[in-house]
Formats: structure tokens, C-alpha cells, sequence
């Protein structure tokens, strides 16, 4: 093996520039040569190749975004597009691929590796919803940025005695609602994995009021239901005025924050050293506090789970 790649796929999230940063210089170290591929799969089958030295990652840990770019391809999701990018790979001579980015990236890195191109798969997303992994890369930066908005709105809903209810991302995982929940001492936390009780967030409400709490704000996941709606049933069940405030892709964006520049710096240098010692078809996770690996397909298809201990907590401390 003499040349590996590395692409960023899916949303961004913020760490993905470390984890870019130690492939590089990890790979170089162990006398690789390193290609960098811009805009995923996307740039793959476009050939969107550029050579990365030491200096191609200097200045980047505090960067957030990818400085590779990312995009989703709709061509290799089929069959042919997929041998396209192998032939692709193979015709420029590179031996491996280092992907980062959620379950969708890893079923392109794992078809890849199934047509001959020795894969490793790295955790970016900043859903944290890869249920082998404790933490996905970008994770902890965007329950930080959703902190920090939950504690600006809350001076906002104790002025004027509104609720609030902050729409966060994460699809189908309730990680960021629950987490940022917890931190910032939401009222409510709203995730998919649980089902939510209008009568009962009423009577939180209620109670609050009742103890003279003039704030008071709901972390809604967006895997759960519509928000606009959502808000509206709460307003009309409470007799409480609410608005709806939706974070939205502020949440991908940012500087990294240091659990977020060691994770994907450690995952990144790991992958090299991985490769190098033969290893392909796989994912890289964290538990504990401790990397591991397993084969890409296993790693998709462990399900993800709510921290039910923290969710309990967090409906307890907000009492």
C-alpha cells in the first residue's frame, strides 16, 4: 500500500478538519502518499483529486466544516456508479479509502471495499446516531451551540412569560435534544424515542407557573412532529403564549470543541495506523474512553439507543 484517500461525506460536522489534519499527517508519517478527494462520492466520480502535504492541513483544527467539501451523489448510490468509482480509484493508484461521515458514507465505503478498494469508515456526524459509537465527531460542538442559543432565549421567555419551543436536529436520534436539554436545564425534553404526553408537559407548565417561573422552554427533536404544529397544540392545551424557534444548520457550524478536535484526531490517526496493519471494512467508535473497531456492516447495524439514565435525570432536575 502506497496511496490512500480521504473524503468527507454526508452533512458536515464539526471535527472533520482534525480528523482530515492527522489522516494527512499520520499517513505521511508512515510514508504514504495522501489524496485528498473533494465533495464526497460526488468528487470521486469526478476525479476531484488534489495532493495533500503537511502544510495542505496547517491551520485547520479550529476550522469547522471540511475543507474538502462535502455533497451527496445520487449516481453512486447505484450499482454502476460504485464500480465507476473503484475503477476510478484504481486507475489513480489508490491502494485505500478513509471515509468520514455517517451511516450513509459507510455503506458507500463498505460497497467499496466489497469492489476491491480497502476502506476504513470514521464517525462524522453530528447526530451521534451510530449506535456502535458512544460519540460521533461534530456531536459535542452542536449540543454546545444549542446551550448557548437555549440560554439567550431563556432571558427572551422570562421577559415577556412565554415558552419556547426549540426545534434541534439529530433525524430519528434524540441525543442533541436530550444532552443540550440536560446542560442547559430545559423544562421538557421531546425525543423520538419516547413518547410525549401533552397533558403532562401541561402540567409542568402549570406547575412552574404556579412556583412563579415566568420561562419556560421545550427541546423538541425534529424526528418527533411537525414543530410549527407542535407549538400550536401546546399554546391552545396550555392557555400559555409560545414560540417556536428552530435552530436549524447553525447547529453543523462552528469552531470544534476540544472533545471534538481530540475524538476526530485520534479516530483519523488510528485509521492510518489501521490500514498500515492490514485492516479494511471497517468502522472506528469510541466507548469509554477507548477506540475500537468493527466491520463497517456490523457497525451500521447496531441500533441506536436513548440514554434512558440521562433522560430521567434531565426530568428530574427540571422539577
Amino acid at each position: 500500500m502506497k496511496k490512500i484517500a480521504v473524503l468527507t461525506s454526508g452533512g458536515d460536522a464539526p471535527g472533520m478538519n482534525a480528523a482530515i489534519r492527522a489522516v494527512v499527517r499520520m499517513g505521511i508519517h508512515e510514508g504514504f502518499e495522501v489524496v485528498g478527494i473533494n465533495r464526497g462520492y460526488e468528487g470521486l466520480l469526478e476525479s476531484d483529486f488534489v495532493a495533500l502535504k503537511r502544510s495542505s492541513v496547517s491551520d485547520i483544527l479550529q476550522r469547522g466544516g471540511t475543507i474538502l467539501k462535502t455533497a451527496r451523489s445520487k449516481e453512486f448510490l447505484e450499482q454502476a456508479g460504485q464500480e465507476r468509482a473503484a475503477q476510478i480509484l484504481q486507475a489513480n493508484g489508490i491502494d485505500a479509502l478513509i471515509v468520514i461521515g455517517g451511516d450513509g458514507s459507510f455503506k458507500g465505503a463498505k460497497r467499496l471495499n466489497d469492489l476491491g478498494i480497502a476502506t476504513i469508515g470514521i464517525p462524522g456526524t453530528i447526530d451521534n446516531d451510530l449506535g456502535y459509537t458512544d460519540y460521533t465527531i461534530g456531536f459535542y460542538t452542536a449540543i454546545e451551540t444549542v446551550m448557548e442559543a437555549v440560554s439567550k432565549l431563556r432571558d427572551t421567555s422570562s421577559s415577556h412569560g412565554r415558552m419556547f419551543v426549540v426545534e434541534v436536529m439529530g433525524r430519528n436520534c434524540g441525543d442533541i435534544a436530550l444532552y443540550a436539554g440536560l446542560i442547559s436545564g430545559a423544562e421538557n425534553v421531546i425525543v423520538p424515542e419516547v413518547d410525549y404526553d401533552m397533558q403532562a408537559i401541561c402540567h409542568t407548565i402549570q406547575a412552574g407557573q404556579e412556583k412563579g417561573k415566568s420561562h419556560h422552554i421545550i427541546l423538541l427533536s425534529e424526528g418527533v412532529t411537525d414543530a410549527n404544529e407542535f407549538t400550536k397544540e401546546l399554546e391552545e392545551t396550555s392557555g400559555t403564549p409560545a414560540r417556536l424557534a428552530v435552530i436549524g444548520h447553525l447547529q453543523r457550524g462552528g469552531s470544534p470543541t476540544a472533545f471534538d478536535r481530540l475524538l476526530g484526531t485520534r479516530m483519523g490517526a488510528w485509521a492510518v495506523e489501521l490500514l498500515k496493519d492490514g485492516k479494511s471494512g471497517v468502522a472506528i467508535g469510541i466507548r469509554g474512553n477507548t477506540l475500537h473497531y468493527m466491520e463497517i456492516d456490523d457497525a451500521i447495524a447496531v441500533r441506536d439507543r436513548l440514554n434512558m439514565d440521562l433522560y430521567e435525570l434531565a426530568d428530574i432536575l427540571a422539577q
